[in-house]
């Protein structure tokens, strides 16, 4: 038996062209196999286009990898936009098919009005920027953000980011997605396990991440992200802490989108002792190197 089948790294955070990743799916599932990832979840924004292309690229190369169905679903609470990652969800399933379509819904009415404001800001043609850059995937705000590199208004994300697409500024749209209670639902009904993502980035002080946690726990919340590439010194312990505090598993992730220097498939992502590893408390999840097919 290999090493990876024996000890398989975890990563079940990854993005593909399907959202805003910049990887096709059968990239993205070849480079984890090179980054000796056992265990890759896809979990495209809102969506689960590349699920079964990825699935197929490990069937047919036969690589030593099990590829999860996954999505990472965007909520609204106080205000606050929270991330929730379904693993190992049916992705043919009625409830999860109705619920994305009204996922997709939000964002294209999101990134029409986002268009419209860039163009009165005098950037015009930035949906159809967006749209192009996309490539028939969901189109988020990342795409607006490389459109506007492109056309020379910032030299990086996180620029383009500050001045044109956060919060108060020229480009930002208030979203209306779904709560944390409907998109847990969704993913319970289609037999999946719900996973708080990167609760470390959404900016809360303690008091107010503590009360996330346990509104996520409160609404049937599985699992939350402790281990990720990179985070805050101590954060990983802190977040395991809030993990056993209210009787989630804890997950790991990389939340890849593109090779770059600082985050990588598979790098960094080990758990505090003492927290219950997602993948023991689901059984789907474990390391049996078959490929999950629905």
């Amino acid at each position: 038996m290999s090493d990876i089948a024996r000890f398989p790294v975890y990563d079940l955070h990854s993005h593909t062209r399907a959202s805003d990743g910049l990887l096709t799916p059968a990239e993205l599932v070849q480079r984890a196999v090179e980054m000796r990832v056992g265990v890759l979840a896809i979990t495209d924004h809102d969506s689960v286009a590349g699920v079964e292309e990825a699935q197929q690229t490990a069937r047919d190369h036969d690589l030593p990898i099990k590829v999860l169905a996954g999505a990472e679903i965007s909520t609204l609470w106080e205000n606050h936009e929270i991330h929730i990652v379904g693993l190992d969800i049916d992705i043919h399933h009625p409830a999860m098919v109705t619920f994305l379509a009204g996922q997709h819904d939000c964002r294209r009415t999101r990134a029409q009005e986002i268009g419209e404001r860039l163009a009165k800001a005098r950037i015009p043609d930035a949906l159809a920027g967006a749209m192009r850059l996309a490539d028939g995937g969901i189109i988020t705000r990342g795409h607006f953000a490389r459109f506007l590199i492109e056309q020379g208004k910032a030299d990086n994300m996180v620029q383009v980011f500050k001045n044109y697409l956060a919060r108060g500024k020229t480009g930002y749209v208030p979203p209306q997605w779904c709560t944390i209670k409907q998109a847990i639902d969704a993913i319970h009904h289609s037999g999946g396990c719900a996973v708080l993502a990167h609760p470390g980035r959404y900016g809360l002080s303690a008091k107010w991440l503590k009360r996330l946690v346990a509104h996520f726990r409160e609404a049937g919340g599985d699992a939350m992200e402790v281990a990720q590439c990179q985070q805050a010194p101590n954060e990983r312990t802190t977040l395991a802490q809030y993990a056993r505090d209210n009787e989630l598993a804890a997950s790991q992730g990389s939340d890849f989108h593109q090779p770059c220097p600082w985050i990588e498939l598979g790098r960094k992502l080990w758990l505090p002792a003492a927290v219950e590893p997602v993948w023991e408390r689901f059984p789907a999840l474990a390391p049996g190197l078959t490929i999950t097919e629905r």
